[in-house]
């Protein structure tokens, strides 16, 4: 079995550190990547959380393709209610341009923000999601061939891979009328996770770039030496959700040995939450990924390391290569 693995990097703020700190962690984090094997390696678009610090993301993918030689960079995703579709052509445009044959485009649908924080970020447009496959056709026109009365400047004729991302049938839906290559994000929202493939699967147009469907499946990684080690580190993730559904989008916590003072309806909404985690020792996380790879028949696993210290994260994305290989 090979199936290429590949990281997902929402550049995590520790209590106590500050982006800038993240910055060197997650460069550091893409070169050890490109080493152990991974395939691609992408960041995605939040903004206003003080415990993610890709708000910038074409900025900080351009940073860490400078650092890296082979390993190709992309968006996971850009939310494109966020920004007017020439502006991304242009970006992506520049850094396809910068870097050729190594940067990806991965488009979501949600704005990744609250509602007063896509106002500030686009003040002259609503950014409807309705308007989600008009600008996702006009962004894919601007890498085309056929000239038009607005070209992006780079961008124009450069044919970059466009994805389409999401944790919901309509992602899946629209990735399949468009033969897209399609990724589902059961790192945070699992529970279609099955049925957005299977619709993506059986309602898909080929397209001549995407003549099969391709489908990536996004899921949370903590690997380290022992499964308590592991279920520890998991505490961090299990605490940034809790606070999440109270609103409190802060830092991300260190892990702790017990979850107290939450109540039972959250606890069980953040059980549903990561269900789809893999969590545990080389064992473990072994027979998790043939599970998953069995159930899904993905194309391509992405993992997400929502880890606390820096350290640990590495060693569990290089035990996950180790498996990943291994299989």
């Amino acid at each position: 079995m090979s199936v290429p693995y590949s990281v997902l990097d929402l550049v995590p703020v520790p209590v106590g550190s500050r982006p800038a700190d993240s910055f060197r962690c997650s460069l550091e984090l893409a070169q050890q990547a490109e080493a152990w094997g991974y395939h691609r390696y992408w960041l995605a678009e939040h903004h206003n959380m003080p415990g993610i610090a890709s708000a910038a993301t074409s900025v900080l993918i351009g940073h860490l393709a400078a650092g890296t030689r082979t390993l190709r960079l992309g968006a996971g995703g850009i939310m494109l209610s966020n920004h007017s579709p020439l502006v991304i052509a242009e970006q992506f445009g520049t850094l396809e341009s910068l870097y050729p044959g190594r940067i990806d485009l991965g488009l979501g649908r949600a704005p990744g923000s609250d509602q007063r924080t896509m106002h500030a970020l686009r003040r002259q447009r609503g950014g409807d999601q309705d308007d989600f496959p008009a600008d996702v056709a006009e962004l894919m026109a601007y890498f085309g061939d056929e000239p038009g009365p607005v070209r992006a400047v780079p961008g124009f004729g450069l044919q970059l891979p466009v994805w389409l991302l999401g944790s919901s049938l309509y992602s899946a839906q629209l990735a399949a009328a468009m033969g897209l290559p399609f990724g589902f994000a059961s790192h945070f929202a699992p529970a279609l996770l099955l049925q957005a493939l299977e619709v993506y699967r059986s309602q898909y147009r080929p397209s001549a770039r995407w003549p099969k469907p391709y489908a990536v499946v996004c899921v949370n990684l903590i690997a380290a030496e022992s499964t308590a080690e592991a279920r520890f580190l998991l505490s961090t993730v299990q605490q940034q959700f809790l606070r999440l559904y109270r609103g409190d989008a802060g830092e991300l916590p260190a892990p702790v040995e017990e979850l107290t003072g939450w109540a039972p309806h959250e606890l069980v909404a953040m059980e549903k939450t990561l269900s789809r985690s893999l969590v545990g020792d080389k064992a473990a996380i072994r027979h998790g990924i043939q599970a998953l790879l069995a159930e899904t028949q993905a194309d391509e696993l992405m993992f997400n390391g929502p880890i606390f210290d820096h350290q640990a994260r590495l060693r569990s994305f290089a035990l996950g290569a180790e498996i990943m290989r291994s299989l």
